[in-house]
């Protein structure tokens, strides 16, 4: 058995639905019952990733346990030491873990607690695959309604800011591969697109595949901070993401594609394809 944790967001719905053709069963972790319905896995277990004993029962009888924590959180370190801990007393075989792309930038607290959740790893004992995936090309869905309107593609950081985005389907596809055959273990895989891409050439290519104008638009922190309080979000998510933008105003988040190009035997999803699939 494969229990994918984090299995509620887009991420663990993402390397579910890749699993799905997989002969192995599959168990989900989500946060609460809710989010069971409509997977694509009919084992689950709901609850606090922090619950101790909640790990000792989601990891019985489990072969390979890919990890996803939920993101930006501040136990996460804690967390993957919980999830390495009850994984090595249950037998689990094989452990992946969902990482980011350059967990070294300290500057990044995100991404410097994923560093340290791979030290744990190394330290566990357990053969492991550490994936390190980009920021994923779905993100920019989350302006699809100012994109698609008001022709604007709004974004919180430098227009020149460049990011080798990636395609969420992609990175599934490969966290599938990796999680179901043999031939992975000791793997750190960066997964990159293809093309790293400033924002202006973004809103470009988002123009053409509509055929219609779009423009981006620097967004100044104090209005999406601003905007970002009034939809509910805490002073420590906050203060990460305006670390994250600050990274990537000075040095964007560049990477390679040709790792996760041989995972998936094709070349990655660029992403003019991604916007037309959409």
């Amino acid at each position: 058995m494969i229990l994918v944790t984090g299995a509620g967001g887009k991420t663990g719905q993402a390397v579910l639905d890749a699993l799905a053709g997989q002969d192995e069963p599959v168990r989900a972790w989500v946060r609460r019952p809710q989010q069971a319905q409509g997977l694509t896995c009919a084992d689950w277990i709901a609850g606090d990733m922090r619950d101790a004993p909640l790990w000792e029962a989601a990891c019985k009888g489990v072969r390979a346990l890919y990890h996803i924590c939920p993101n930006l959180h501040t136990e996460e370190v804690a967390i993957c030491q919980l999830a390495l801990d009850a994984a090595s007393r249950a037998g689990v075989e094989y452990f992946v873990y969902h990482s980011v792309l350059h967990p070294q930038t300290s500057t990044m607290p995100h991404h410097w607690r994923k560093l340290q959740c791979e030290e744990a790893i190394f330290a566990s004992g357990l053969p492991f695959t550490i994936l390190q995936p980009c920021a994923y090309m779905q993100n920019v869905l989350a302006y699809w309604p100012s994109i698609t309107g008001q022709g604007i593609y709004p974004v919180p950081y430098a227009l020149d800011a460049r990011l080798s985005l990636v395609d969420l389907q992609d990175v599934a596809a490969a966290a599938a591969r990796v999680v179901t055959e043999a031939g992975h273990a000791g793997a750190i895989y960066e997964l990159a697109g293809p093309q790293p891409l400033s924002q202006t050439e973004i809103a470009g290519l988002l123009a053409a595949a509509l055929g219609k104008p779009v423009a981006a638009q620097r967004v100044e922190w104090d209005d999406w901070q601003a905007d970002a309080r009034q939809r509910g979000m805490g002073d420590e998510a906050i203060g990460t993401l305006l670390a994250m933008f600050r990274y990537y105003d000075r040095h964007g988040l560049v990477g390679n594609p040709n790792v996760l190009g041989w995972l998936l035997g094709r070349a990655p999803t660029t992403f003019t394809e991604f916007v037309r699939r959409q």
